[in-house]
């Protein structure tokens, strides 16, 4: 994809669609999503034809139709995103699973989108050695792929063979600090389009002398793979490295959760659908908490929200997802969102707010 969330996010236009479809990385699986996808397309179509310019709605599905025949069924992760309107048409793949819909709106459904981009579980591993540097991007305990582009990179420049300068301890480590920093941009440089977490994979002594120089030292994992493994297959590698995630993952969920138990006690949230978007609109909203796979059409009207029937989504003045909606404007404000499994949020079905004050 090469829009990017930022950009999405910020645009409003008639007839936004977006496809959204649950996919499969091997065959004969992955021969069905072809189907899948065109069974989606042709809701859309018939959609646009009911809602839309007669002439309008045929540029639309002829660009959704020129988009859908670029798609190499044969490189699908857990699922597939479409974005169509008037000026765009990309799609992208994500190491998620979603709910297979068609939403046509005034703004694109972002939500898949910024739940996998933080999703802890999506990683990058950074293979980190005097010599030679690897780059490996993993969801959960499988890889996704190995970066083969400005990596593997070879240290071809910032080493010594004068005996003089090996004896020296000081020149040694200016030497590979210079290389970890050439490491460090390109890891950022990927970063910039796919912000995921990163995992160092290396001895003790390069993990520290890493995070001396890195720039956003906030994205790099507390913890580290030890051990030299740049010899070692991707799957091995990744397989080790959930281990640690997995257990990171588990305890940053439980520190979310316990966000929303002290907004609790101090009386600082939010549960009713329109108490929440009003707070939303005057900043208030850190943090939004919804439950994955909660979907709900409604229609907006100024400041407040009423919710419809799956029935009604289609109808062109409906909102398809309203908490997409809160997500997006959220976000403009600088708050987060926090997805937690199904059931983790019934007491407030599904949905809940926590203010900055």
């Amino acid at each position: 994809m090469n829009i990017t969330l930022k950009e999405l996010k910020n645009i409003n236009s008639e007839s936004c669609i977006t496809i959204i479809l649950n996919t499969h990385r091997t065959s004969p699986d992955s021969a069905k999503d072809a189907i899948t996808l065109k069974n989606l397309c042709k809701q859309a179509e018939d959609r646009l034809l009911v809602d839309e310019d007669k002439r309008d709605a045929k540029n639309l599905i002829k660009r959704m139709h020129e988009l859908t025949s670029q798609i190499d069924h044969n490189y699908n992760l857990e699922s597939l995103v479409l974005f169509v309107n008037e000026n765009i048409a990309e799609y992208t793949r994500l190491p998620i699973s979603v709910e297979d819909r068609v939403i046509i709106d005034n703004t694109f459904a972002t939500r898949d989108l910024i739940r996998a981009l933080h999703q802890e579980a999506n990683y990058l591993i950074l293979l980190l050695s005097h010599h030679k540097v690897r780059l490996i991007e993993a969801f959960n305990g499988k890889v996704v792929k190995e970066y083969d582009d400005s990596f593997p990179m070879e240290n071809s420049q910032f080493y010594s063979t004068n005996k003089v300068e090996l004896s020296n301890a000081s020149r040694q480590t200016n030497l590979i600090a210079e290389f970890f920093n050439r490491v460090d941009k390109e890891v950022n440089n990927i970063r910039n389009e796919n912000p995921l977490p990163v995992l160092i994979c290396s001895e003790e002594s390069n993990y520290h002398e890493y995070l001396k120089i890195a720039d956003q030292k906030q994205s790099i994992f507390e913890a580290y793979l030890n051990k030299n493994r740049l010899d070692e297959k991707a799957h091995q590698i990744v397989e080790h490295a959930w281990e640690i995630v997995k257990k990171l993952t588990v305890e940053k969920n439980n520190s979310r959760k316990q966000e929303l138990l002290n907004a609790q006690n101090s009386d600082k949230f939010f549960s009713d659908i329109n108490d929440i978007y009003r707070a939303i609109l005057e900043g208030k909203v850190q943090t939004l908490f919804l439950e994955e796979g909660l979907f709900q059409p409604g229609i907006i009207d100024g400041n407040s929200i009423s919710f419809v029937t799956e029935e009604e989504r289609t109808k062109k003045s409906v909102t398809d997802d309203i908490y997409d909606e809160l997500i997006e404007a959220n976000m403009k404000f600088g708050g987060d969102t926090v997805f937690l499994p199904k059931g983790e949020l019934a007491d407030f079905n599904g949905f809940v707010a926590i203010t900055r004050y």
